[in-house]
């Protein structure tokens, strides 16, 4: 979270804007305090947390099938004790 004087929100809200929508959230204030915020869209959040599910089943299809044990055990290859 990033926070930027009123008075810097005005000058700069182009680029603000474009933090946002990159999924920054803004908090704008005045004298120190906060007394605003700028978040995301919600519905471009979705869309981009869709894309990445999408992205992780792909990822997973395309590994090999290991067992619980086969995880387990290769936690621990190649550390020193």
């Amino acid at each position: 979270m990033k926070e930027i004087p009123s008075s810097d929100a005005k000058t700069h809200l182009p680029q603000l804007l474009d933090e946002v929508e990159r999924g920054e959230t803004i908090v704008i204030t005045r004298h120190g305090r906060p007394v605003a915020c700028i978040i995301p869209e919600p519905q471009g959040r979705e869309a981009e947390t869709r894309w990445a599910q999408a992205l992780i089943r792909e990822f997973r299809q395309s590994m090999p099938k290991l067992t619980v044990e086969e995880i387990l055990t290769a936690r621990h290859e190649g550390h020193k004790y």
